[in-house]
């Protein structure tokens, strides 16, 4: 089946207009959902908004948004003048600079969209990929769509492109903030570290090996429970031993990891 667009839109490079159209890059109807159900009905509760001094139940009529600027102070804002504080709906990609792959850190990266092209656009879609390619570089550009300018990065994805939305210096937060205690690092242990990285090592990152184990097991009790089966948890069992020494937890890694990367190998050969 054919991907849906979820919106559409126009980059724009130099006095070139490529229409795109926006997908998704996940499917979010491939998660595990529950919903809140009453117990004595067996039907569906809903969400309720509530005064927070009266407790009584506020309709969405009679509701506006409000900006906290001091504590329980707010200050209101009926919808049109909402729309005349957002930013103009351009729906516009404006790409204004171009700059090397591997300077753009991954700690921006927010979310990411394939983009096709849309009616007219093909040959300029496929321009700027296959330059972005050659020279190694990805756009940077301003995404205005509603109501809400953003800033992006268009990258070559194959032979078609991807945007994927940044975040703004002023939303990262920085990593001093991270609390990290001083610890000294031997060559010995450095050693066996590289050792064990060495004996889990793959030439290339395989996506297909992995498998959301534990949606599969709800996916599986689920089905049980529909079947009108009792479901039970099965005790967990302790970890035999607890390594506290790190040379002594490096070296028993390097054998678990040895069984592993054999398990794995075998899996690779027997799917083959």
């Amino acid at each position: 089946m054919a991907a849906r667009p979820i919106s559409t839109s126009t980059v724009s490079f130099g006095l070139v207009s490529l229409p795109v159209k926006l997908y998704s890059t996940g499917q979010s109807s491939a998660k595990v959902r529950f919903n809140w159900i009453n117990r004595d009905t067996g039907a569906r509760v809903k969400y309720q908004y509530v005064d927070s001094q009266s407790g009584e139940p506020v309709e969405r009529d009679n509701m506006v948004k409000g900006y906290e600027f001091a504590k329980n102070q707010y200050v209101t804002f009926e919808p049109d003048e909402l729309k005349a504080i957002e930013a103009q709906a351009t729906e516009m990609i404006e790409i204004t600079e171009f700059v090397p792959a591997a300077d753009i850190d991954r700690i921006y990266l927010e979310r990411a969209y394939y983009l096709g092209p849309a009616r007219g656009g093909a040959r300029a879609y496929r321009l700027l990929s296959a330059a972005l390619t050659e020279m190694e570089r990805v756009a940077i550009a301003r995404h205005s769509a509603r109501g809400k300018q953003r800033l992006v990065m268009i990258r070559p994805l194959g032979d078609g492109l991807i945007l994927e939305q940044l975040f703004y210096p002023d939303e990262v937060r920085s990593f001093d903030e991270v609390p990290v205690e001083q610890g000294e690092v031997s060559d010995a242990e450095l050693a066996l570290a590289r050792q064990f990285i060495e004996q889990a090592a793959s030439d290339a990152f395989d996506p297909s090996r992995y498998r959301d184990e534990v949606k599969e097991r709800v996916q599986n009790l689920i089905d049980r429970k529909i079947e009108g089966e009792q479901i039970t948890m099965a005790p967990q069992e302790e970890p035999e031993t607890k390594i506290i020494d790190l040379m002594e937890a490096l070296k028993a890694s390097l054998g678990g990891a040895g069984e592993k990367r054999a398990d794995t190998r075998a899996e690779a050969v027997g799917a083959g």
